[in-house]
């Protein structure tokens, strides 16, 4: 075998090892990279109702619910619509908000770290084909605060509610 013929065994060589490490990597094989719009393409709009609040620490559903909007708004091609009848799709759900302990001064009881915990449970439904494109899927957040820190449950809980709302509209994407 002369060196010309050698040289083109190694060329061929490299470039089916590049193309059969591209293809195992996602690039070419199902499951990878996509060109297709990321949203159901189907939605121009949104009705996005208030989300019912099922703990008994109250307000923060007024609060989830204009995170969602606004998000949905500034983060996805889609129209908040006031009106429900004039909307392709709605949004609704539920919110459940509480907090728990995380560490304690052992000597005094006193938290030294609480935690806000948020878990919302959420349906869209396409309005014009009855199509649901989400069906009770459920998100949760938390957020540490802590008194020495001068923090209050009212600050983490509402940072809570935030991630949770960007939990919400990015499930609004259409799955992988």
């Amino acid at each position: 075998m002369n060196a010309k013929n050698k040289d083109r065994i190694f060329r061929l060589t490299v470039g089916l090892s590049a193309a059969l490490a591209a293809f195992l990597s996602g690039c070419g094989g199902p499951g990878g990279y996509s060109n297709s719009w990321p949203y159901p393409e189907q939605i121009r709009s949104v009705y996005v109702e208030m989300f019912d609040n099922t703990g008994f620490r109250r307000a923060y559903e007024y609060t989830l619910t204009d995170a969602i909007c606004k998000r949905i708004e500034a983060q996805t091609p889609y129209k908040i619509i006031s009106n429900r009848d004039q909307a392709d799709s709605i949004l609704s759900g539920t919110l459940n908000a509480g907090s728990t302990i995380l560490t304690v001064d052992r000597n005094t009881g006193i938290p030294l770290e609480q935690e806000s915990l948020v878990r919302v449970t959420f349906t869209w439904k396409n309005l014009r084909t009855g199509q649901v494109l989400i069906n009770n899927e459920t998100v949760t957040a938390s957020e540490s605060y802590s008194r020495f820190l001068k923090q209050t449950y009212d600050y983490a809980a509402s940072a809570a509610v935030n991630k949770a709302a960007q939990r919400v509209v990015e499930r609004m994407e259409n799955p992988w």
